[in-house]
Order: structure tokens, then C-alpha cells, then sequence
């Protein structure tokens, strides 16, 4: 099914339905770090969201209409996905708030920390290879057992997941309308592709970036070449909620919207990393350090130019392992 489908109509009506479940999450600023851009910058807090990102906007809307369809022939499924972490444990409480049962395929190097919330959400996770094939095996396999009453609810490559990440947008824009542009990371693209969407029909001047590592640079690829060129292999990066490689479902918005994509390094968002920790004391990771390293490089001030002041960063999640490491 084809994202162009997707309007600011249902991006709102999803924002109607996950009201009252969902945080409208904060708008933060720093001095610090606009002295340090040269620009006036506004971090949209999803690091605030329930389940420690804004992947709950999307399974929760997913969620709410397949239960509105099962309901009308008497039956309530289980729902089935494949994650590195955060749509994982997102999709783990919307289900428990439907009274679902969740069953999550995670990469055995998903972080302790994602993989302790999704059970403690109550999502039954099947551990895989880190590869994107094996982790669509592993929920295809789950899918199989559980026929008939299974449904699949990917990350990122679903239109009412799309629909729901557009509602992070739709706020933002109602608590900084002057936004010039916004930066978002990509994974999969459904976050940026429900953000293109909204903002857009929103605000039709705003300028849409995304970000990504230099590791895992497949959308900076795919739109230099004007057609999906995935990762060849798994990324080695620290942003493991970024791994995965863009979705046919978002990218046609992703092509038709964005105006670039910066890519960073790892060093760079160990250094953004710390920088938002130390100087907003806010806990963010590394997934979402990476929008900040791309408005902080010299890259982003060339892709947008001079004209751009007010640009609005999406701190996506901060579900990060801060444990000590264990004493010999």
C-alpha cells in the first residue's frame, strides 16, 4: 500500500485516537548549544514519550484500528513484530493497553535495557541474528504458528504507523509554528515520512532533513541514486534503533520531501551524546544524538544555507543503558 495515501486527515485522526495515552511531549531549548550552531534550535523531547520514544504514536494507532476490525468479527489477535528495540517495547505496552498478546522478534544485540522493558511491558521476545533477514524470518516463522488470528505490525513500513509518527509533526508545529526546517533521524522512515507529511500540508516553506550514521548512510545513498539502495550488510554503529535500512512503504514521501540527509559519525554522536546529557541534562541515545550531530556540522549549515534560523530537532528516543559496567 502506497504512503501517498497518507494525508494530514489521517495523521490527525490518529492524533484524535492515541489522545489521552500519549504525552504531547515538550519543546526544549539550550543556549549552549544554539552558541555552538549559530542557530535557534528546538529539541522536541520524545525521550519524554511513553515507552522512551515517539514509536508509541504509531503501534498505538496501528493497534487501535486492528482491534476495531477484529472487533467486528469476534475475535482478538495477537500481534507480531521485528525490532531492534524501541517499536518492540512501544508495540509491547499498546498491546498490553488492548489487551493483546505481543510477540517481538529482537536481534540478540538489542541493548539489556530494551529487551528488560519489553517483557517487563509484557511482550514475549524470540531473539535473532542482527540481520534484517533473519529477524523477518524469526517473525514470519511466529506468524505461521499463530494463524490464523496473527497480525503483523512492522516498524516503519505500515500506513497507520506512518499516520501516527506524523502526529509528533502536528504538535510540534502547533508549539514552534515558526519552525524554518526540521531534523529527524532515519531507520526504516516511517518517522520522517509521518513528519514530511504533516509538516508539509502544515507548512508547505518548512524544509525537511534527515540524518543518519555514516554507517548505516542507505537513504543518503538511495537519494543520490533516486531508487532504495539498503545497507549491503548489518551497520555497525552505536545507533542500533537506526540500523535497519529504509522501507517501500515511506520512501516515496522520503524522496518526494526531503531535501537531504546529513550523515555523521560515530565520534559525532558520542560528542552530541554527551553534549545534551551535560549541557540540557537530558538523557538521550544515540539514535537521536544524531539529529543533533547533524545540525551541529558543517554539513547541515551548507545543505540549508544562512536563511534557515529556527530549526526544530527530534530527540526520538532515549531508551539508552546507563548500568555500570559489572566489578571483577
Amino acid at each position: 500500500m502506497c504512503c501517498s495515501r497518507i494525508a494530514l486527515a489521517d495523521v490527525k485522526a490518529a492524533g484524535a485516537r492515541i489522545r489521552g495515552h500519549v504525552h504531547n511531549t515538550p519543546v526544549m531549548r539550550c543556549s549552549n548549544l544554539d552558541s555552538i550552531s549559530n542557530l535557534q534550535l528546538q529539541f522536541k523531547c520524545e525521550n519524554f514519550q511513553k515507552t522512551g520514544s515517539f514509536k508509541i504514536r504509531g503501534a498505538l494507532n496501528a493497534l487501535k484500528l486492528v482491534c476495531q476490525k477484529w472487533a467486528r468479527e469476534e475475535r482478538r489477535p495477537a500481534v507480531v513484530t521485528h525490532s531492534s528495540g524501541n517499536h518492540a517495547q512501544a508495540l509491547a505496552q499498546a498491546a498490553r493497553w488492548c489487551g493483546l498478546t505481543a510477540h517481538i522478534v529482537m536481534p540478540h544485540t538489542s541493548p539489556a535495557v530494551k529487551q528488560d522493558a519489553v517483557r517487563a511491558y509484557g511482550g514475549h521476545i524470540t531473539l535473532c541474528d542482527p540481520t534484517e533477514k533473519a529477524r523477518k524470518e524469526a517473525a514470519t516463522q511466529i506468524m505461521q504458528r499463530l494463524e490464523p488470528n496473527a497480525v503483523l505490525i512492522p516498524s516503519s513500513n505500515h500506513i497507520d504507523i506512518i499516520a501516527g509518527q506524523g502526529t509528533l509533526a502536528v504538535e510540534f508545529l502547533e508549539q514552534v509554528p515558526q519552525l524554518d526546517a526540521i531534523v529527524g533521524s532515519i531507520a526504516g522512515g516511517g518517522m520522517m515520512a509521518g513528519i514530511c507529511i504533516a509538516a508539509k500540508a502544515l507548512k508547505p516553506s518548512i524544509r525537511l532533513i534527515g540524518s543518519e550514521p555514516k554507517n548505516a548512510d542507505d537513504c543518503a545513498r538511495s537519494l543520490a541514486a533516486g531508487r532504495i539502495i539498503p545497507n549491503a550488510s548489518p551497520p555497525v554503529t552505536i545507533a542500533d534503533s537506526l540500523a535497519v535500512s529504509v522501507y517501500d512503504i515511506p520512501w516515496p514521501v522520503l524522496k518526494s520531501h526531503l531535501e537531504g540527509v546529513v550523515t555523521v559519525s560515530e565520534e559525532e554522536m558520542v560528542t552530541a551524546m554527551r553534549l545534551v546529557w551535560e549541557r540540557m541534562k537530558l538523557v538521550i541515545e544515540p539514535g537521536a544524538a544524531c539529529s543533533v550531530a547533524a545540525v551541529l556540522s558543517n554539513q547541515f549549515r551548507a545543505l540549508v544555507g544562512p536563511e534557515v534560523k529556527r530549526v526544530g530537532v527530534v530527540l526520538c528516543g532515549g531508551n539508552v543503558d546507563l548500568r555500570p559496567p559489572a566489578l571483577d
